[in-house]
Order: structure tokens, then C-alpha cells, then sequence
């Protein structure tokens, strides 16, 4: 495997890590600032940087490139898979009347099955259902795949994203990466560093990712008495403040990103589904947990490893990065110390995280986390 990686920041000429050299029908991933990616003479930029095929766009809430993360930046990796291959499928959300679960069924119908080892999602993040987008692909997998990605990012504006592949970015799309190869390993894992405070409460009502009522009350109403004064800070507050859910018949809590609040019926839009009868409960993290919840996703992800990684695609959520601040690369280092400096690393921060349980191959959304994709030939 050869890996080229670069970046570009706002009004700067090109700078690599690795020698430029020409590759052979590379993977390139393209993770940059939304309102960059919305600029055609900066995608023309890219194009003529790196002239090649498989080019997959994704807007982000900051850019990850080796122990750094930029904002307003465009960062590509350049991958030329030695024994192993790729293809590429996309579709649109607007394609299927914005059914999220419609759209990953035609996304997994449409990706060639024989030798499929894995799936990596990009997926449009702002208003996608990532559990309903989840669902639908492993319709058809039946855990025999593992799937891992996330959610397109816009900073902490929650205006639009994008993501393509070979067209220019645009809404509505999600592009899906199928890796094979008998050679191929690939890991994966997904850690929070979150906690847990409050009474432990349950949902009674809600509708998909739309969250009504908390113990037979207004849901945002009793949040923001949670909240107190940050209360006037919805909806950007919330991301300092997700909610653990965990399903019903379920062991496993799963983290939910509040992405936007309705004062009129006094609900909460989540990132991901929250079911009837799930127990709730507020959450909040320090700068140091977060660090140890990225340091223990890596170690995680190295596990039961035969080879060392070459590649690691992080996806780590805006909230993390929004609680660490001035320190955010912290986390970035903590990955990079359990995996290696020789391992080449890529990402982007996100409105949503997709990673299985480190026990199971079914694949769940996250928030809140830091999840890894470790791929070696």
C-alpha cells in the first residue's frame, strides 16, 4: 500500500507529508471546510493537484491529517492498494423521497458482494438518519459485513454538508467505499470517554429520531431545566450535553447528538433513532476523558490485529472537539501513540459516527465518539 498524503489551508499553496509521486488508480479521500468545498475553483485546485479517478468528497467539522487537525482546510490521502481493490457506489436522498433506509438498501444492492470484506460509509450528515441509513444496508448484509464511517460535518454551523464521488459535491449524498481482498485486515472500534449524570429517565414518546416526551413530559422542556442559564446558548449548547440511550431488550447504551431543538411542540431532532420505552439519561465529559476515550478506541481497534495498520480513517464527533478546544489534537495524539507513527492517518470530525460494537459486526451510530477504521494490505 502507498499512501500520498497533503493538505491545503485557506489562500496557501499545497503542502505534503509524504514525497509527491504519481500513483497508480488510486483511493482519494477529499475531506475539507464545507464553504470550501462549495468554491469551484478550489475543487479545481484539487483536481489538477491530484488527477485521478476516484476522488470521494466529504464536507467536515474540522480535518484530520496525521497527529493535526486543521479547520477551513482541505486534506487528501492519496491510496494505491497493492493486492487488494475497491469499488465505489453513491446515491441521493432526494432520490427516495428522503428515507433514509430506502436509500441504504439501494446503496447495498448496488456494490459487487463477492469477496466484500468491508464497507465504509461517507454519508450526508444534516438532516440523513443515520440508524434509518444503517438499517437498510444491513438489510441485505445480515452481519456478515462489518460497516464503519460517519457523517459529513459543516464546523458547528448545522447549515448543510456535502459529499460526492468523481462529480462536485453536492446535498443529499452518501457515498459507500466496498473493500476486497484476501490479504486485506481491516479493524475497527468506537469509544466515547463520556459519563453519565441525572436521574435515569424513559422515553415516552417519539418518532424515529424526533425525541417528544421524557417520563410523559415536553422532552426539551425538561431538558432545558437540566441546563439551566446554557439553555439560551440551544441549539449549539446541546453538543456539550447528549443524551445515553439505551433501547429497550438492549444492554448497550448508545450516545445521541442533539442537532436541533422545536420550541413550538417542544421537541429535540436527534443525530439518530430514539425508541419508546429507552431509558435516557443526560451526559457530559471533561478534556481528559475525552483524550482517554480516544486512547481507548485505539487500543480497541488494535486488539486481536495480526498486522500492523498502514491506514487509519478517523471519525470523531464536532462534540468532542467542541468540549477540548485548544487542546483537541490531544485526542489525535493519543490514537496515534497506541497505533504508531508510521501509521498514515485521515479523518474528519462529524455530525455522526457508524462503528460496530467491538463484540458484534452489527454496525450502530454513534455520537459523541471517537471511532477508527485500521486497514492493512
Amino acid at each position: 500500500m502507498k499512501i500520498i498524503q497533503a493538505y491545503k489551508k485557506k489562500n496557501e499553496n499545497w503542502q505534503y507529508l509524504t514525497n509527491k509521486e504519481k500513483l497508480k488508480n488510486p483511493l482519494v479521500l477529499v475531506f475539507a471546510n464545507r464553504m470550501q468545498l462549495e468554491l469551484p475553483e478550489v475543487i479545481d485546485a484539487i483536481r489538477n493537484e491530484f488527477p485521478y479517478e476516484h476522488l470521494v468528497f466529504g464536507s467536515t467539522a474540522g480535518e484530520i491529517l496525521d497527529a493535526n487537525v486543521f479547520d477551513d482546510s482541505i486534506v487528501v490521502s492519496a491510496i494505491e492498494f497493492e493486492k487488494s481493490t475497491f469499488a465505489i457506489k453513491t446515491d441521493n436522498i432526494f432520490n427516495h423521497n428522503k428515507d433514509a433506509n430506502a436509500l441504504g438498501e439501494s446503496l447495498y444492492q448496488q456494490i459487487p458482494k463477492e469477496n466484500l470484506k468491508h464497507l465504509f460509509v461517507l454519508s450526508e450528515g444534516s438532516f440523513v438518519n443515520g440508524s434509518s441509513l444503517i438499517e437498510g444496508l444491513e438489510n441485505g448484509i445480515q452481519n456478515k459485513v462489518p460497516i464503519s464511517g460517519g457523517m459529513c460535518g459543516d464546523d458547528a454551523k448545522f447549515e448543510k454538508t456535502l459529499a460526492s464521488y468523481k462529480e462536485n459535491p453536492k446535498e443529499g449524498e452518501v457515498v459507500l467505499i466496498g473493500f476486497y481482498g484476501e490479504t486485506l485486515e481491516i479493524s475497527f472500534s468506537s469509544f466515547g470517554g463520556w459519563s453519565s449524570f441525572g436521574p435515569e429517565r424513559i422515553i415516552t414518546r417519539s418518532e424515529a429520531n424526533v425525541l417528544y416526551e421524557i417520563d410523559g413530559q415536553p422532552a426539551l422542556d425538561l431538558y432545558k431545566k437540566y441546563l439551566g442559564d446554557k439553555a439560551n446558548e440551544l441549539p449549539q449548547a446541546s453538543l456539550l450535553y447528549p443524551l445515553n440511550v439505551t433501547p429497550e431488550g438492549k444492554s448497550q447504551a448508545v450516545v445521541r447528538t442533539i442537532l436541533n431543538i422545536n420550541n413550538e411542540d417542544q421537541s429535540m431532532i436527534l443525530a439518530g433513532e430514539v425508541p419508546e420505552n429507552a431509558k435516557v439519561q443526560l451526559m457530559m465529559a471533561s478534556v481528559d476523558a475525552i483524550a482517554e476515550g480516544a486512547s481507548q478506541a485505539a487500543m480497541l481497534a488494535m486488539q486481536n490485529r495480526i498486522n500492523h495498520p498502514q491506514l487509519a480513517l478517523l471519525v470523531s464527533c464536532v462534540g468532542r472537539k467542541l468540549v477540548m478546544n485548544q487542546r483537541v489534537e490531544e485526542e489525535i495524539e493519543q490514537v496515534q501513540e497506541i497505533i504508531g507513527n508510521e501509521v498514515a492517518i485521515t479523518g474528519f470530525y462529524s455530525y455522526g459516527e457508524m462503528a460496530p460494537f467491538s463484540e458484534n459486526t452489527f454496525c450502530e451510530l454513534h455520537n459523541q465518539t471517537m471511532t477508527l477504521t485500521l486497514i492493512s494490505e
